[in-house]
């Protein structure tokens, strides 16, 4: 059985006539023994990325635009930007599309232009669509008429990639063909769709964010060692340390290690064995928690505004670790209290 896969890029309101559209050449196609599988790209936004290898289960392809006040929207122009980064252009070469355009306002017009000079741009093959005005989505949906022209499209669109109808060739394609590239390292299709699953995942480009962190920690530490009595002297005359030496209240038996870094790139690290308090300027490797704070917060928490855990709390700091410490924190150091 053939299948047709629907890209919707509207925002699924109960209003919006595209639904209806969709649905009425669901029906037909399903009449014509089609297999019909919808994406609805606003119930997946981060996965919109991944969503070009589902286009090597079609037959034909159906995007389906609603034009609220200009352009396609974000949803559907961030899967055709996904298809021409990740999309295995050697299979949308052989994919024949109908654009779907409605608007309740006006430029369905230059929609439909869009995704129809998108596709061709992707390689594929546009096919004659449906690009619509609707004034009132009600006359709409129950007028015979419309109803009819839908049906006739539908049919006119199962005709032309069942049986693989012939059309003249463009100058969009051979333009793109000699001029336009994706600018991206050559992959394969495979390694295209892995690349497009590692953008797709959240988890993956924080720990990336994360470790080119470190590694700029890391050198501004490797070059700080050249003055290794600079590193490692003891702090004076930085407000904060000043602070946390005037506050500390020791708790034993403790042994932990905070490295607070500013926005300037200074590190304070603050080590605690037991009543031993060491403040330096040399990040400790083996420090308990990473705490990244700006100058704000800093003057806020050296005046006494505001504490450690409770400016963690509200996004002012950002924090890597054992996130327990930073209650410890204002318990040895209990300046807002006093």
């Amino acid at each position: 059985m053939q299948q047709i896969n629907i890209y919707y890029g509207g925002r699924g309101l109960i209003e919006d006539p595209t639904i209806y559209v969709m649905n009425k050449l669901t029906e037909v196609l399903g009449e014509l023994n089609m297999e019909v599988k919808k994406y609805n790209l606003y119930e997946d936004k981060q996965g919109i990325s991944v969503l070009p290898k589902t286009l090597k289960e079609a037959d034909g392809v159906i995007l389906a635009a609603s034009v609220e006040w200009l352009g396609i929207g974000g949803f559907l122009q961030q899967f055709l930007d996904a298809c021409w980064l990740y999309g295995d252009k050697d299979h949308i070469k052989e994919l024949y599309m109908l654009p779907v355009v409605t608007a309740t306002t006006a430029g369905e017009k230059d929609a439909y232009q869009t995704l129809t000079r998108a596709w061709e741009i992707l390689g594929g093959i546009p096919c004659e669509g449906i690009c619509t005005y609707v004034a009132d989505h009600t006359d709409f949906e129950t007028n015979p008429d419309y109803a009819l022209l839908i049906e006739k499209k539908a049919e006119s669109f199962y005709r032309s990639f069942s049986k693989k109808l012939k059309v003249f060739p463009s100058s969009t394609n051979s333009i793109c063909e000699n001029t336009l590239r994706p600018k991206t390292m050559q992959l394969t299709p495979q390694e295209s769709e892995q690349l497009s699953m590692y953008v797709s995942d959240n988890n993956y480009v924080q720990k990336q964010k994360e470790d080119i962190e470190e590694l700029t920690s890391m050198f501004k530490g490797l070059l700080g060692d050249t003055d290794e009595e600079e590193t490692a002297a003891p702090i004076a005359g930085d407000p904060l340390a000043d602070a946390l030496q005037e506050h500390f209240r020791p708790v034993s038996p403790l042994t932990v290690c905070y490295n607070l870094q500013f926005e300037d790139g200074r590190v304070l690290s603050v080590d605690i064995h037991d009543e031993e308090l060491i403040c330096s300027n040399k990040a400790n490797p083996a420090a308990n928690v990473q705490i990244r704070l700006d100058d704000k917060t800093v003057r806020r928490i050296v005046q006494g505004e505001l504490t450690m855990h409770n400016a963690f709390l509200s996004g002012a700091v950002t924090a890597k670790g054992d996130f327990k410490q930073i209650r410890t924190f204002d318990t040895l150091f209990p300046i807002a209290i006093s």
